[in-house]
């Protein structure tokens, strides 16, 4: 599986003499566990808290499909490999808690997702996701969802069911605007939509109001959404590399943002390399204190 074997031709052989011997085809972890007589399961790992497989960067282009009878899996990762396909058989994984399957070449996912009724965190980012199955919103248990580095512009409007998710990554997409479904995660405190094709957040910004973490850098937003000055949880709000010219004079409702940022890992605001006008530049040198005492004084002027 992932491996090619070398052909002998007809002239490799003499009138007494053997072929020549194949070149042994690569094989994953999976396959040389059955050729070698040994039970599946003897890749389950048992941790403390959890029975998992790791199948990680073993080139392949399908799952094995013994895998789908592992059914005391609870994290299952294939990631960096070649799959193009998940098979539907991976709805008799129920107990799956932890499910990665980033840096494939997937393009969908089967509907089959939505019988895993355990999964909490699902890993789909750097394939070739182009849509999402509207099956994805019967797994009520979801917390973390990255999508990132996928090709996607839509999300189901049954996304909205996710209601204990808490983190969701849809950066490196194709969107031009958030779903709507997104404004329906109460629980959301890490969202991450940078480097799409957004040019405003829509009003409904303020409906997350958990959220700690607003990442939407790269992208062609016109203005500082107003709306989240709403959210006075905010402790990290990168607008970096956007079109956004003026900032609001509610800026000062956002008092968990401490500072202007310039580190990506720090906390703060975060809103370099956009063209704001003058004498904005020089205020956000100065720091947030500076430049929010500023558009006070404006406000009142």
């Amino acid at each position: 599986m992932g491996g090619r074997q070398s052909s002998a031709s007809s002239k490799d052989e003499g009138p007494k003499g053997p072929l020549l011997p194949r070149r042994r085809q690569r094989l994953s972890a999976g396959d040389d566990a059955l050729l070698s007589g040994r039970d599946p399961r003897s890749l389950l790992k048992r941790g403390l808290r959890h029975v998992s497989v790791s199948l990680v960067t073993k080139g392949m282009t399908d799952a094995p499909d013994f895998l789908w009878g592992l059914s005391e899996v609870q994290k299952l990762n294939l990631s960096h490999n070649q799959l193009a396909v998940l098979s539907p058989e991976v709805g008799r994984l129920t107990r799956l808690v932890v499910l990665n399957l980033s840096g494939n070449r997937l393009r969908a996912l089967p509907g089959e997702v939505g019988l895993l009724q355990s999964l909490r965190v699902l890993f789909v980012n750097m394939n070739r996701l182009a849509e999402m199955p509207a099956e994805l919103g019967l797994c009520r248990s979801l917390q973390v969802l990255s999508l990132s580095h996928n090709c996607l512009s839509q999300l189901p409007a049954s996304l909205a069911d996710l209601h204990r998710l808490r983190k969701l990554n849809l950066s490196n997409n194709r969107f031009a605007h958030i779903p709507v479904c997104v404004f329906s995660l109460k629980e959301l405190d890490f969202l991450h939509v940078g480097s799409n094709r957004l040019e405003n957040i829509a009003e409904s910004i303020q409906c997350l109001a958990s959220l700690q973490i607003f990442i939407a850098e790269n992208n062609n937003i016109h203005a500082f959404p107003r709306a989240l000055c709403s959210v006075a949880s905010l402790e990290l709000l990168n607008l970096n590399n956007n079109d956004i010219q003026t900032l609001p004079h509610e800026l000062h409702l956002l008092c968990r943002l401490g500072r202007i940022a310039w580190n990506p890992m720090d906390k703060g605001l975060h809103i370099s390399r956009n063209p704001l006008s003058k004498p904005l530049p020089e205020l956000v040198e100065g720091g947030l204190d500076v430049l929010v005492s500023y558009l006070k004084e404006k406000k009142h002027s």
